[in-house]
């Protein structure tokens, strides 16, 4: 006799969605409470802790567009029968994204922090700095429900697209107000020492 799919739970879903939402607000009050310093940053050859964030961040946002044509081509969504090595495409992908996603996290909150009000020299905090914070806050918390969904074999089908198109939108969100925003603004960050 064949194996039995286990019985589908609306708990697995819940649960994921509860111990985001407490994750991303932790890492808000993390935040606000850290004092902001560069000690224990790194650039990766790049000028600043800025430059180095926008590009992992461009990065990131190339390999989340590629986990959702991925996702779609696998779940045959685009019309067209996926090849055999999307699959660990896909996988490999979102692991370096996810790695990436940790870096770019640590260096925001540990060196900038979570900042809304005015800034220390009494200049106020702009709303796209104010949105993006949330929004990155909000990135951790949608990867601990996208964790959940991906290992989980018990949930309901609906729960690892919804998941995953959670993780997707807020992380393009931080994206466009971070890197996006700073390309156009001030272009490509420099490499290599100053001068």
């Amino acid at each position: 006799m064949g194996e039995h799919a286990p019985p589908r739970s609306m708990a697995i879903p819940l649960a994921a969605f509860a111990a985001g939402a407490v994750v991303a607000l932790l890492v808000g009050v993390f935040g606000k409470v850290h004092d902001a310093t560069l000690a224990g940053t790194t650039t990766l050859g790049f000028r600043t802790v800025i430059g180095m964030k926008v590009v992992l961040s461009v990065a990131i946002g190339v390999l989340a567009v590629f986990q959702l044509i991925g996702a779609l081509w696998i779940y045959g969504k685009l019309g067209r029968t996926a090849p055999s090595w999307l699959g660990t495409a896909h996988r490999t992908s979102g692991a370096i994204a996810v790695l990436l996603i940790v870096v770019v996290a640590y260096h925001c909150l540990w060196a900038l922090g979570l900042e809304s009000g005015t800034l220390p020299d009494g200049e106020p905090v702009s709303t796209r700095t104010v949105v993006h914070g949330l929004l990155g806050c909000a990135v951790i918390g949608a990867l601990v429900v996208k964790v959940v969904a991906v290992r989980s074999r018990r949930a309901p089908g609906w729960f690892l697209p919804v998941a995953g198109g959670l993780l997707f939108s807020v992380l393009i969100g931080a994206v466009l107000t971070s890197a996006v925003w700073y390309l156009s603004a001030k272009g490509w960050p420099a490499s290599g020492g100053y001068g």
